[in-house]
């Protein structure tokens, strides 16, 4: 298999509206397409992450709760690059976002720290 990149990551929130404000008003990510698909009582909200990627949030009646523990089999955190992590963090506390201390990389040297979205998933900002 020869791939190019990552295409998109998927999401499922539990609260659409609540997950599509923090995504869109918080994140800042731009809305390329919000469709409803009423046979599955569900939305499916596109969002441009940068200039090559996207989120793909959806929402779905009573979605089971996901394992919590960050040492569990699966997808660990999803880490969005920046240039300025301080401001990106500043940024982020201004819309009531908790964000941990910032730390290094002890392989690469580069700075990064973690948040949550609404439904408690884990989110990272590493400075490029």
């Amino acid at each position: 298999m020869k791939t190019t990149g990552i295409h998109h990551v998927a999401i499922i929130c539990s609260d659409y509206e609540r997950s599509k404000k923090f995504y869109v008003e918080v994140l800042g990510f731009s809305i390329i397409n919000e469709t409803y698909r009423e046979q599955r009582n569900s939305y499916k909200l596109d969002l441009q992450v940068g200039e090559n990627h996207q989120i793909e949030l959806f929402s779905f009646p009573n979605p089971p709760q996901r394992v919590n523990s960050p040492e569990a089999c699966g997808l660990r955190h999803l880490a969005f690059e920046v240039d300025d992590i301080e401001q990106s963090v500043n940024d982020l506390k201004l819309q009531g976002v908790e964000v941990e201390n910032i730390r290094i990389d002890e392989i690469t040297g580069k700075k990064f720290t973690f948040f949550k979205d609404p439904d408690h998933l884990p989110l990272e900002i590493y400075e490029h």
